[in-house]
């Protein structure tokens, strides 16, 4: 049953959308003399245009709302509280309805990307455990798999802190607790004593899925300090769609906090990665400094486009829950087409059962045919494997091309 996420029409998606605009501050109208922000420059954006009254995106990328902050705290720059509100709901719908939350249990925000959600979760698990338990930086480490995103390394370098990889199975692409006890003996040989777990939930690479018992398990056996973040930027709006057993959401009392990018996925624009965890533990990063944004900044990023977090609402509503379940099913069933028609070739491939990731070896593709076909590697460099990604405009036709080219 969903809570927050109802199918809504054009009309009435245009209708909350233009009324949330005429909560914010109109500049035009009202003598606002103190914000360092106006609307866009209208000598190049012209806000006269017919289509735009029709349009609530692009309205609300001219109108320009700053979503500085997190709204789901309370607090936040009341010159912008319609759209804010919009953000909020948003934020309730994926992580009641996608991530089985419940309600008003999680905060959260529209990022710029999942790199920066997934730095903003470690970077509060650092202040916590600094803040919480007096740790001492250098106690403090990050643990993910060989595949993780290299986020990691980049929130690893920023924070100061040090990062520790379990090995993964090279066919299967699956960690083992054996691997992670020996990550962690490791890590613990070095002085580390408070541990940030990241999760995959679909690799940017192979799609695979990590096994979260691999990392609580070996944690709880050795009584570890540790908080659990899951990397859900590639598939945060497509695995909960697919497992129905999913160990990876809310319900799961080990797992603190969530990246979903809806600029994959759910084809909204670039910079609108979404950033959720669970209440009291995003206090850990206000910075109070920012004295003269109302409600303070708890964000990494700071001011953010309204516009974005309008966009991803409007993509899931118009939808709806249904909806999006249709338009997964139908990938899903277009990625196990693809791997028969490898299968028959004896080409080698990996793809988990729940992903629309089909990443092949390279010795079965050519180089000119992965230019052509604009296969991705895993290395540029050196490649070992080559990645199809099956998104909406990647049809059977497309596919057949493909396919003709490898025989």
């Amino acid at each position: 049953m969903n809570k927050h996420w109802q199918k809504k029409s054009q009309e009435e998606i245009k209708s909350i959308v233009f009324n949330a605009l005429q909560n914010n501050v109109n500049y035009d109208e009202e003598n606002i003399l103190g914000i360092p922000a106006s609307y866009l420059d209208d000598k190049v954006f012209n806000q006269d245009a017919t289509f735009v009254k029709d349009a609530p995106f692009i309205s609300s990328l001219i109108q320009n709302p700053n979503h500085i902050g997190c709204h789901t705290l309370g607090k936040s720059e009341s010159f912008f509280q319609g759209t804010q509100d919009l953000e909020k709901e948003l934020i309730e719908i994926c992580a009641v309805d996608i991530l089985q939350g419940e309600t008003g249990a999680q905060d959260g925000y529209v990022a710029s990307g999942g790199t920066e959600a997934n730095i903003q979760a470690i970077w509060i698990y650092r202040n916590s455990f600094v803040n919480h338990h007096a740790a001492k930086r250098e106690e403090i480490c990050i643990i993910c798999s060989e595949d993780s995103h290299y986020s990691m390394d980049k929130a690893s370098n920023l924070l100061s802190i040090d990062i520790f990889k379990t090995a993964v199975d090279q066919d299967t692409r699956n960690i083992s607790e054996s691997a992670v006890k020996a990550t962690i003996q490791q890590a613990k040989s070095k002085g580390k004593k408070y541990f940030i777990v990241i999760c995959n939930m679909m690799t940017t690479m192979f799609g695979s899925v990590d096994n979260i018992e691999a990392y609580t398990n070996p944690l709880t056996e050795f009584a570890c300090e540790f908080k659990l973040h899951i990397d859900g930027a590639y598939g945060g709006f497509y695995y909960p769609f697919t497992d129905a057993e999913s160990r990876l959401t809310f319900k799961n009392k080990n797992i603190s906090s969530f990246t979903l990018d809806a600029h994959k996925m759910a084809q909204a624009p670039y910079g609108t990665g979404i950033f959720l965890i669970r209440k009291g533990l995003i206090q850990n990063v206000n910075t109070q400094e920012a004295s003269y944004v109302e409600g303070e900044d708890f964000t990494l990023i700071g001011s953010r486009s309204g516009a974005n977090a309008i966009a991803v609402w409007m993509i899931l509503v118009k939808n709806g829950p249904f909806g999006w379940q249709e338009k997964i099913f139908i990938l899903q069933k277009r990625t196990e087409w693809m791997c028969k028609q490898l299968a028959a070739l004896n080409i080698e491939f990996y793809r988990h059962d729940m992903s629309n990731i089909i990443t092949i070896r390279s010795q079965f593709v050519q180089p000119a045919i992965a230019s052509k076909f604009g296969l991705v590697p895993d290395n540029h460099a050196a490649p070992k494997w080559f990645k199809i990604v099956i998104m909406e405009h990647v049809t059977i036709e497309k596919l057949m091309l493909l396919i003709d080219d490898l025989k």
